[in-house]
This record gives structure tokens, C-alpha cells and sequence, in this order.
């Protein structure tokens, strides 16, 4: 049986200061916030470009759902796509997933 913390909520008042990074730290935390988008995130980072099928091929999920969860890390600036042809080749942004990581360290 665990015994209760004897830790007491510190009372003191405070105040934030206001930040302004804080709705971008947001919209990345977001966009990184579902197991398949994290899988989507690394599989980028370990790779120079990727096509929405390769993608397709590594995850169990449906293309269209893949395509919602690129939508949404594309939305975030996290990853960026540019149309080949037919097909739309996704890849990191490495300023943004520098910035993210950034955010992390300093919370």
C-alpha cells in the first residue's frame, strides 16, 4: 500500500508572463499529439523524402487516414510537401522540428 505524498500544493500566488510562443509550441504539440503522426514524424526524419504511399505501406492505417494525419503535420509547418507529378513527396522541415524541440527543452 503507498503511503500519501506529503507534498502540499504550494499556495503562493502567481503570475504568468505573458508568452509568445506559446499558441506556436501549441499547434506543434498538437500536431505531434497521435501515435501515427509521431511514426509519420520519424519515419521523415530518418529519410531524405516519402511519397504518401510509401507512408501508406509502413503504418496500419487506411490512406485516407494517413492522408488526414500529413494534412494535419503539414498544417504545422512539421513537415512539408511539394507535387511530383501525381504524387506529393512529403519531408521533414527541420527548422520546425528544431524549433519543437526547442519548446520541449525550455518547457
Amino acid at each position: 500500500m503507498q503511503k500519501p505524498s506529503k507534498k502540499r500544493c504550494d499556495a503562493t500566488p502567481v503570475k504568468l508572463k505573458a508568452d509568445p510562443t506559446a499558441e506556436d509550441f501549441a499547434r506543434l504539440a498538437w500536431a505531434i499529439a497521435h501515435p501515427a503522426r509521431v511514426q509519420i514524424v520519424r519515419l521523415l526524419i530518418g529519410r531524405e523524402a516519402c511519397v504518401c504511399g510509401e507512408i501508406v505501406d509502413c503504418l496500419p492505417l487506411a490512406q485516407s487516414t494517413v492522408s488526414q494525419h500529413l494534412k494535419i503535420l503539414k498544417e504545422s509547418g512539421l513537415i512539408q510537401g511539394e507535387v511530383d507529378g501525381p504524387k506529393v513527396c512529403y519531408c521533414i522541415n527541420p527548422e520546425r522540428l528544431v524549433q519543437l524541440k526547442a519548446f520541449v527543452t525550455n518547457l
